[in-house]
């Protein structure tokens, strides 16, 4: 089977999940063609991101462990069966961590309780976290194989040219921003705000607000000062 690349580098994606799509369908043989072939002899680089293609295939995406692995559908079942497994002792936890609070179970449920509950508590930070550091650690160690990190290193490409912005840039969005607020209404942008801040006190939906007051030329800025002087500033809590 024969993948063509003769696309612009944003559709690779695309052709190396046409790739996989091919290899889980049963294909004999794949290769993927340059994506500059289509213009001229495939330059280095261009070969170079079809042969990854294939490489992260092969390294990453785990097809390759099994022959087959679709015939049947008994391996497919067997990993599906493992993420609910998993995905419900998860919610085990978020459940009892809610049922224990009695200031949000009786309005919100159980399982919402428990959100809020792990939230507060960093809960999901920590997991989040401790998923990172496992797999920081599988990739230093070898036993996770992502191409171009510790394996298939070599490139044919040279360091990328890192765009700076000047400072006069800076000084020149200033400018713009100043401007613009002194042209606008500002007791229309007050009045917009207030509403806003009313609507994070209750339970209306605050994004309508928040649009009526962009539509009258508030800043982000002052959109997240409005709300953070109501909410205050969520400070993640330390676990270890």
């Amino acid at each position: 089977m024969s993948l063509t690349g003769h696309q612009p580098y944003n559709n690779v994606v695309r052709t190396a999940v046409e790739a996989l799509a091919a290899v889980l369908g049963g294909t004999n043989s794949l290769h993927t063609n340059a994506l500059d072939e289509v213009l001229a002899l495939p330059t280095e680089g261009a070969a170079e991101i079809a042969l990854r293609t294939q490489q992260v295939l092969m390294e990453e995406t785990g097809v390759a462990n099994v022959a087959d692995p679709l015939g049947g559908s008994w391996y497919v079942e067997a990993l599906t069966d493992r993420i609910e497994a998993e995905a419900e002792a998860i919610f085990a936890r978020i459940r009892a961590m809610g049922e224990t609070e009695n200031r949000w179970i009786r309005e919100y449920g159980p399982m919402t309780a428990g959100i809020l509950r792990g939230i507060e508590d960093g809960w999901f930070m920590a997991e989040i976290a401790e998923s990172a550091f496992w797999y920081q650690q599988q990739v230093e160690k070898g036993e996770k194989r992502v191409v171009g990190v510790n394996v298939h290193q070599d490139t044919v490409t040279g360091d990328l040219d890192i765009l700076r912005v000047s400072h006069e840039v800076e000084h020149a969005q200033r400018r713009s921003l100043g401007e613009r607020k002194a042209a606008r209404d500002d007791a229309a942008v007050r009045a917009a705000l207030a509403v806003m801040v009313d609507a994070a006190r209750g339970t209306d939906n605050t994004i309508p607000a928040m649009l009526d007051a962009v539509r009258a030329e508030a800043t982000l800025g002052e959109i997240c000062d409005a709300l953070r002087a109501e909410w205050g500033t969520y400070m993640e809590p330390a676990r270890f």
